[in-house]
């Protein structure tokens, strides 16, 4: 998949919702895509560099949701294959984590629902981040001038006043898979010369100021592979989503 099709496959994604299946999703190629190659400053807000030492980091509860796409490429949801990747992704999240050279704070279960607005906030800011600042260029907002310039604003002072953090890591991820009909279904589209999509992995990760709701970086991931139901494969995917993470100048390689 070529970076321009992958940007358009985002773009497309946010207009006629993730998991819809139009012309430019099924023009998506079967190629694995890590959309994770932004380099600074272009995934870095301005004048940030890296976590300063001795910040505190909260991880936020990850926002994972798994389906299977039926033969028509209607998404299903999946709760035992989103339970266990939501358990893979906080493993490989926290073995990550450990190495940005950050003291972490864990936020309780019991807070995270009480929490809920705040990750649906990030999942919306994110998807226009992805499209109006990493997409495709002719998308992308006059007005930011090419600057990573995204916030949260006071939606995430409670974070800060429980947790005491300097900063917030918000993880969100969507991923399909294609079932036995779907396919079957691509292998008899394929020899009408008709190409299906199968499952897709899409990912967003955010490091924000809780002091002033400031995105500081940003990151997406989009695949046509992966599979966040083992533990493998979701080390991998998080690795790929957090891939140029700005961590202390300090911190364990």
């Amino acid at each position: 998949m070529t970076t321009l099709k992958a940007h358009a496959l985002m773009a497309a994604c946010a207009l006629i919702g993730f998991f819809s299946v139009s012309a430019q999703a099924q023009q998506a190629s079967a190629a694995p895509v890590a959309a994770a190659q932004a380099t600074p400053p272009l995934n870095l807000a301005p004048g940030f560099v890296s976590l300063p030492k001795g910040a505190t980091l909260a991880l936020m509860p990850v926002d994972v949701e798994l389906y299977v796409l039926s033969a028509g490429g209607v998404a299903e949801p999946k709760a035992d294959w989103t339970e266990a990747a939501v358990k893979h992704v906080n493993v490989a999240l926290q073995e990550s984590a450990a190495r940005f050279g950050a003291t972490l704070s864990h936020v309780a279960d019991e807070d995270a629902d009480g929490w809920g607005e705040v990750s649906a906030l990030h999942a919306a800011l994110a998807n226009a981040m992805a499209i109006h600042h990493l997409g495709l260029e002719s998308l992308r907002l006059p007005t930011k001038q090419g600057k990573l310039d995204w916030s949260l604003r006071e939606a995430v002072a409670p974070i800060r006043e429980k947790t005491q953090a300097d900063y917030a890591l918000f993880v969100w991820v969507r991923d399909s898979y294609a079932s036995d009909e779907r396919r079957a279904a691509m292998v008899a589209f394929a020899l009408l010369g008709v190409g299906l999509i199968g499952g897709m992995q899409v990912g967003y990760a955010s490091l924000v100021d809780l002091r002033t709701g400031q995105v500081m970086w940003f990151n997406k991931l989009l695949s046509a592979t992966g599979d966040l139901r083992t533990a493998e494969p979701a080390r991998a995917s998080v690795k790929a989503l957090l891939a140029n993470f700005p961590s202390a100048p300090d911190a364990a390689k």
